[in-house]
Parts: structure tokens; C-alpha cells; sequence
């Protein structure tokens, strides 16, 4: 079983959008070797649009990413991060190229998480 991420990505080629303006996550599977493949796009409320700048929402998207080992997004608030993590979702924040991404994530969970 690979890794399974989702990224904040306007273009699905790019991290470039910030956790709470996003409309839907890229969800790729990453492998040990670095490759990784598209799974699907799943569409969100976004947390800082959705009119209680967050609460229902962020459970929402919570839910939507129980599945997934981490988010990738080029901004995040702290108290977004705090909830994903205390959900079992680890959080990078880096604007990146979602290949590159892809490969950095495949070296370091490698070193440091067994695949389940």
C-alpha cells in the first residue's frame, strides 16, 4: 500500500494554494521509489469560505482526508495544522512542485514511517 497525500493545488501540477482557500485536493499515491500516481480530486468547502471561518468546515475536511498519511499546502494556519495532526494527518507546508514533492515525501516516510 503506497502513501496517500493530498495536495492544495489550483493546477494539479503546482503546491500553490493555502489549506483554507482551496477548493478540492489532488489526492496522489506515493510509492517507496518516489513515483506516484493521481488518484482522484476531492471537493471541499473551503475552510475560509465557508462562513464560520471554519469550524464545521475544517471537520469536514478532516473527514474527507481520513484516508490520507499527510496534506501538502502552501500556507496553512496554526490551528488548521493542530486539528489535522491531532487527526493522524501530518502537515507540510511548502510551496513545491508536486513531483518533486512526491519524492522528497517517498524519501523521508521511507526513513522514518513504514508503509501499512
Amino acid at each position: 500500500m503506497a502513501w496517500r497525500v493530498a495536495f492544495t493545488s489550483a493546477d494539479g501540477v503546482y503546491v500553490n494554494q493555502h489549506f483554507g482557500h482551496a477548493h478540492y485536493f489532488v489526492i496522489r499515491d506515493i510509492e517507496a521509489d518516489g513515483t506516484s500516481s493521481f488518484l482522484e480530486r476531492r471537493e471541499i468547502t473551503p475552510v475560509c469560505g465557508s462562513g464560520d471561518h471554519g469550524a464545521t468546515a475544517l471537520d469536514d475536511v478532516i473527514e474527507t482526508l481520513r484516508d490520507c498519511t499527510a496534506v501538502l499546502t502552501a500556507k496553512i494556519g496554526h490551528s488548521p495544522r493542530k486539528r489535522l495532526e491531532l487527526a493522524g494527518i501530518t502537515v507540510f507546508e511548502e510551496p513545491v512542485i508536486i513531483e518533486e514533492a512526491t519524492r522528497k515525501l517517498a524519501a523521508y516516510y521511507s526513513r522514518t514511517k513504514p508503509k501499512e
